[in-house]
């Protein structure tokens, strides 16, 4: 029986091998992305086979979803890899991207030592149990850096109509990576995605405390910077890395990327490639 393949699907196989015939060198092309994307490191699984198909080299700046969209805005990147949806929905809506492809999904996830202090163990609503954080003035420690976890958080704490201060809450204003690691060193709880987690998680004493919960979705999206807006950014790589990274092999990548079996994230531009 032939496998159904998607109107998406379809449109993305046929973009792809219209890049794959033009497959020449364009330059280098210059990727603003999230921590989580490196920290987890999935870009050295994904990058490196584009880069031999394509002749070219990926500039990685690995920064918060805020400062990769800013580098967009400004031109100093060719494409953004980030996950907060309304800020893309502004990026987009000023005339900064074109051509927004959704590539993948995972979650958010509190975490935290084992000995809970706040109770929070199994709790199904985050913003509650943030509230109980706040309640027992558990350390928490944010990214602090307007990331796409931060802004998740914020939106959390809004919730419950709570704006975290004190010497309970601290705002590090690092990378997912280093706030696991400070989280870790330092007993305390923290919003992190899952991948950053589980590529960390054998390094930190923390466990997962919350998670599942609807508003805790965590989508990614690929954007190249408009061309129309400025004219001096590699276009023709932005389009090229995109169709790679949403082509069915690209997506496998992203499938097949797993820390002890379990996968990081979940692609979307080819669901079940």
């Amino acid at each position: 029986m032939r496998k159904k393949v998607s109107l998406s699907g379809l449109l993305c196989l046929y973009l792809f091998s219209g890049f794959l015939a033009l497959a020449q060198p364009t330059g280098q092309i210059i990727l603003a992305t999230t921590t989580s994307t490196e920290n987890s490191g999935l870009l050295e699984k994904l990058l490196p086979p584009f880069e031999q198909m394509f002749k070219t080299k990926v500039k990685v700046v690995a920064v918060g979803t805020g400062a990769a969209l800013k580098l967009g805005e400004n031109g100093d990147a060719d494409v953004v890899l980030v996950h907060d949806r309304p800020a893309e929905d502004a990026f987009m809506a000023a005339g900064y991207g074109v051509n927004r492809r959704q590539v993948m999904y995972n979650d958010f996830v509190l975490v935290g030592q084992q000995e809970d202090p706040a109770g929070i163990a199994g709790e199904r609503d985050a913003p509650v149990a943030l509230r109980r954080i706040a309640e027992k003035k558990a350390f928490f420690i944010s990214r602090g850096d307007d990331s796409g976890t931060h802004r998740k958080e914020k939106a959390l704490w809004q919730e419950v109509g709570i704006t975290p201060a004190g010497e309970w809450y601290r705002e590090a204003g690092q990378g997912m990576g280093a706030v696991l690691t400070m989280a870790g060193e330092q007993g305390a709880y923290t919003l992190a995605d899952r991948g950053t987690y589980l590529a960390f998680r054998d390094k930190v004493p923390l466990r997962v405390f919350v998670e599942g919960d609807e508003r805790l979705l965590n989508p990614y999206s690929l954007i190249a910077v408009n061309p129309a807006r400025y004219p001096q950014i590699n276009y023709l790589g932005a389009m090229q890395l995109i169709g790679w990274i949403t082509s069915p092999a690209g997506q496998k990548i992203i499938g097949n990327f797993t820390i002890g079996g379990t996968p990081l994230f979940i692609p979307t531009a080819v669901p079940n490639s």
